[in-house]
């Protein structure tokens, strides 16, 4: 399996669907749940991408959905906002993750252990088997001093800004939606010209909700920057991708999005055209790497994508991004 995850890390746009065949092989015969789901779509046998059905991502509520027999060795558990359950993803193999958000990271920004990582992650401290809370930790633990979870300590989470502001430490202030926005609210915010403020979403009923743009106009003012950076990532999935401030998203190479038709969803729309989120993330090997969100959003012809809200009828996670106004 680590041999078949190095391969997945080093892959490219030229390796990418022949690997992303070889998972479908792989889970078709090996993932009970994604086979069935084939099956009944009438795409058992199916080599071409295009014809095969993502999986809705609800099954991960209801279903065991892996690609082994084994006893898990980490079971993470998302949030559950609207009492319909959590969902629970089984990775039997957490070299597989880490190497999915270290190296995701590293794609974007440059090595972690580059930045002190100041994570602002109430509501997801507090409960156990929290991906974010797991991905986070590893960064702190190789983070620059300083680094740490801050719950209900913003002044002292103020103080370590100003100190690392006044000694010019790369920082990446990473925090949910509705923390962050408690923190622009403080006095005495330190001007920050070395600090990333990296969103992971999580903003329902903490009180108005406004578009992402809206908020993120407002903190740029508050912490006197010029833009705000966001995670896109969700405890069914083993990857992230990132957006640098202009609200798109960038995949690792080992992850691509597609966009179908909320009425249809084997029609795949082109760039520009809304929809829901697919997502292939060929780190999934071991549960399901071709997952239907119910996330709307339109990617771009360079690959980029955003995100632009939620199907009606879908529960909100707590990890995912504010809802944006087209």
């Amino acid at each position: 399996m680590r041999e078949l995850y190095n391969r997945i890390f080093s892959t490219d746009n030229v390796k990418f669907n022949a690997l992303a065949l070889e998972i479908l092989r792989f889970q078709r015969q090996n993932n009970v749940v994604f086979a069935d789901w084939l099956k009944i779509n009438d795409c058992d046998t199916s080599e071409n991408l295009a014809d095969i059905p993502f999986l809705p991502i609800h099954f991960f509520k209801s279903h065991r959905v892996a690609s082994f027999p084994e006893s898990a060795a980490l079971i993470f558990e998302s949030s559950s906002t609207g009492g319909q359950g959590t969902s629970k993803h089984h990775v039997f193999a957490p070299y597989g993750y880490e190497q999915s958000f270290q190296l995701g990271f590293e794609h974007i920004f440059g090595k972690a252990s580059n930045y002190c990582w100041l994570c602002l992650l109430p509501g997801y401290l507090e409960r156990e088997n929290s991906s974010l809370v797991y991905m986070a930790n590893k960064f702190i633990q190789q983070g620059q001093p300083g680094s740490g979870f801050y719950l209900n300590e913003h002044e002292i989470l103020l103080q370590q800004l100003a100190e690392n502001e006044k000694h010019k430490v790369p920082t990446i202030l990473l925090g949910v939606t509705f923390a962050i926005n408690e923190l622009s609210r403080c006095a005495h915010i330190p001007a920050l010209n070395h600090t990333i403020i990296m969103e992971t979403g999580g903003m329902k009923g903490r009180g108005p909700e406004l578009t992402r743009e809206e908020l993120h106009r407002q903190w740029c003012r508050a912490f006197g920057v010029e833009t705000i950076h966001s995670e896109y990532g969700m405890t069914e999935l083993l990857s992230q991708a990132y957006s640098k401030g202009n609200g798109r998203f960038q995949c690792p190479p080992w992850m691509k999005v597609m966009i179908s038709d909320v009425t249809d969803p084997g029609c795949w729309l082109p760039a520009g055209k809304t929809g829901k989120i697919c997502v292939i993330d060929l780190a999934n090997i071991e549960s399901c790497s071709f997952i239907a969100t119910e996330d709307l959003g339109k990617v771009h012809e360079d690959g980029s994508f955003e995100v632009l809200g939620r199907q009606d009828h879908s529960e909100t996670r707590g990890c995912n991004l504010l809802v944006a106004g087209n």
